[in-house]
């Protein structure tokens, strides 16, 4: 399950303007310091969310996916712009990111069928059924990621995706490129970002 912090009243936009980095203490017991997203990477957020703000529909959560961290650890962040709370979750990448299962992210592609997870600025689409149950269409907003939504790369959750692997094995499975999330975490997902959001992908 996710676990949630506030980094302080001047909300995420504030914080991170003014060079906080520390965004979630982690749920998992065996982990042995709080997780942080680096600097760089929030301020990369924050420009490619000011640069993209025209698609941008609805400006009140966020999501980071880094993926600078293990597949064990809690890496994907829904973000309240407003007060700054963060819920963090598990994400998987690709198999295609991650060829010898290492449980680290190798390398990004934006290729159909390399079955690796892109980097860059995605606006959240229309929810739909498919073959892993409710799922939300993401759709690249730059060159290093514009190919998302021809090769179906979306938010959903699979049976690769549990705390209990991240905590026994050490890593979760892969995806064919997708934000893969737990079962209980989808729900979530879902409700919060729903259509018309923005989701930040890399790693530094």
């Amino acid at each position: 399950m996710f676990d949630s912090v506030s980094i302080g009243r001047r909300g995420f936009l504030g914080a991170a303007l003014a060079g906080a980095a520390a965004l979630v203490v982690p749920a998992s017991a065996n982990a042995a310091r709080p997780l942080t997203v680096d600097p760089r990477l929030m301020n990369r957020a924050l420009t490619a969310f000011n640069k993209h703000r025209s698609a941008v529909r609805r400006a009140d959560v966020i999501a980071i996916a880094d993926y600078s961290r293990a597949s064990r650890e809690p890496r994907f962040h829904l973000v309240d712009m407003v007060s700054g709370v963060t819920t963090s979750m598990l994400v998987a990448h690709g198999r295609g990111s991650d060829p010898a299962h290492s449980g680290w992210l190798q390398q990004f592609s934006n290729q159909d069928g390399s079955y690796a997870s892109c980097a860059g600025a995605f606006v959240t689409g229309a929810e739909y059924v498919g073959k892993h149950g409710r799922s939300l269409r993401l759709d690249g907003l730059d060159a290093s990621n514009n190919n998302a939504l021809d090769r179906a790369i979306v938010i959903h959750t699979a049976a690769y995706v549990t705390e209990a692997m991240a905590r026994d094995l050490g890593k979760v499975g892969r995806s064919q490129g997708c934000f893969t999330v737990t079962s209980d975490d989808l729900q979530a997902v879902l409700a919060r970002l729903g259509n018309g959001r923005f989701l930040y992908s890399d790693k530094v």
